[in-house]
C-alpha cells in the first residue's frame, strides 16, 4: 500500500473511530440522566411507602426497568472512559507497540462476544414480542419486550465500542500515534 493511501486509510480509520466514540459519549451522557430519573424515583417510592403508606408496583418494577438501560447502554460508556477493571501487573511494562497489540486482540474479542451476545438476545426479544409479555404482577408494567430490546441495543453499543478500540489500537500498531490520540477523543 503506497503512503497516499495509508494516509487515507489511517485518516479514515481516525474519523470512524472518532465519530464513534462521540456517539457513545453522547449515549453516555442520556444514560447519566437516566441515573438521576432511577434516583428521584427510587427516593419518590420510598417516602411514598414509608411516609404516605403508598406503594405502586408498577413504579417499583418501573426501577429496574430503568436499571437494565443503564446497565446495557452504559456499558460501552463505561468501558470507553475506563471506568472498568482491568489488571495491569504485565501491561503497564510493555511497550508501546505489544500494549496495542494487546489493546487491538482485547478490541477485537469486545467486538466477537457482542456481535454473538447480539445474535443470541434477537430471539429472546423476539418471543417477548410475540407472546406480548408482561408483567405477572398484577399492576405491573406491560410490554416488557422494550425494556428486553435493550439487550441486543446495549450489545450493539459494545459491538461499537470495540471497533472503536480495535480501530484506535490498528492506529497506534501502524505506528500512527497522532490519529489514534485523536480518534481516543485526545489532543
Amino acid at each position: 500500500m503506497g503512503t497516499a493511501a495509508g494516509n487515507t486509510a489511517a485518516q479514515l480509520a481516525a474519523r470512524t473511530a472518532r465519530g464513534l466514540g462521540r456517539a457513545i459519549d453522547r449515549i453516555g451522557q442520556v444514560t447519566a440522566w437516566l441515573m438521576l430519573a432511577l434516583v428521584l424515583l427510587v427516593a419518590g417510592n420510598v417516602l411514598g411507602r414509608y411516609l404516605l403508606g403508598f406503594s405502586s408496583v408498577a413504579a417499583q418494577e418501573l426501577e429496574w426497568h430503568l436499571l437494565v438501560p443503564i446497565a446495557l447502554l452504559g456499558l460501552a460508556y463505561g468501558i470507553r472512559r475506563g471506568g472498568h477493571v482491568r489488571v495491569d501487573v504485565f501491561y503497564e511494562h510493555f511497550g508501546t507497540r505489544l500494549q496495542a497489540a494487546v489493546d487491538l486482540l482485547t478490541a477485537l474479542l469486545t467486538l466477537l462476544f457482542a456481535l454473538v451476545a447480539i445474535q443470541l438476545s434477537i430471539p429472546y426479544v423476539e418471543q417477548a414480542y410475540w407472546i406480548g409479555e408482561g408483567s405477572p404482577d398484577p399492576g405491573g408494567l406491560p410490554h416488557r419486550f422494550i425494556i428486553k430490546g435493550c439487550l441486543p441495543i446495549g450489545f450493539l453499543l459494545l459491538a461499537l465500542q470495540g471497533l472503536q478500540m480495535a480501530l484506535e489500537s490498528a492506529l497506534r500498531l501502524a505506528g500512527r500515534d497522532r490519529e489514534a490520540a485523536t480518534a481516543a477523543g485526545h489532543r
